[in-house]
């Protein structure tokens, strides 16, 4: 009876060695699986110029897009490009629907307990803009004001942390929405990108946007999937060859009229 425990005991504990053994190896398999299937499906925006947007061949375009098919060459594979919004990117990655995220994606110790980062690729920054009749110094200075911002994105945390009680905070589903909401009067800042600012002051110069306040230095980071730290660490070796060839200066210097310049690991 109790040799036959034993072995019962211990045909258990191997198949559970077993298990955890293909789970860790099925969460180190994209990387191969990108390789052997010849081809990466990345995560990119559509409504974020100069990030990604879609062009008048009806096709995305954007530095994460550049970076996107950059990344699938260096790798000698194809790229499938697949748009997903703010509010969608990490779960696509979660779910398979992506390998990589290459979407204006920020770094922050909650999204980091649910994907994982390679180095940086790309500046950026979020701040708070609106007309320059509107007097908003500092935080305290948002008080009574409406503010949009898109629902998800890194400014809509950041705003969060700093705005008065008495802000009416309005949030949308994606950048195009905010921007519109804004434009159109319905709030009388926004909260976003400076790049996504720039190309709103650029197409509506009647409004006299300028820069109010800055919510957060945050630049790019790819975005990976938990445990895939094969796909992750070959993704950080072609950003460092890019940094060290001057790719992501150039890259930088095309869509945002300055170059990457020292970003994180």
């Amino acid at each position: 009876m109790k040799q036959t425990f034993l072995r019962a005991l211990f045909a258990a504990l191997s198949l559970s060695s077993v298990a955890a053994m293909s789970g860790g190896a099925a969460a180190q398999n994209a990387l191969d699986d990108i390789m052997k299937g010849k081809e990466i499906k990345i995560a990119i925006p559509t409504d974020f110029p100069p990030y990604g947007f879609v062009g008048t061949d009806l096709k995305p375009q954007g530095l994460d897009v550049e970076m996107a098919n950059y990344i699938g060459a260096k790798l000698g594979v194809k790229t499938e490009l697949v748009p997903v919004t703010s509010a969608n990117r990490i779960p696509y990655l979660q779910t398979k629907k992506a390998d990589l995220v290459i979407s204006t994606l920020g770094k922050n110790p909650d999204r980091e307990k649910v994907i994982d980062f390679t180095a940086a690729y790309s500046p950026f920054f979020q701040a708070i803009f609106g007309p320059k009749n509107v007097n908003v110094k500092s935080a305290a200075d948002l008080a009574g004001k409406s503010i949009a911002v898109t629902r998800g994105a890194i400014e809509d945390g950041e705003l969060t942390k700093l705005v008065p009680a008495t802000a009416d905070v309005k949030r949308f589903e994606d950048n195009n929405a905010t921007v519109s909401a804004f434009v159109s009067g319905q709030t009388v800042l926004l909260a976003t990108g400076a790049s996504v600012a720039g190309n709103m002051m650029a197409r509506n110069p009647n409004l006299s946007v300028e820069y109010k306040l800055l919510l957060k230095d945050s630049p790019n980071f790819i975005g990976v999937a938990k445990g895939e730290d094969k796909l992750r660490l070959k993704v950080n070796e072609i950003i460092a060859d890019a940094k060290k060839s001057g790719d992501l200066d150039k890259m930088a210097q095309k869509w945002l009229g300055r170059p990457a310049g020292d970003l994180p690991n």
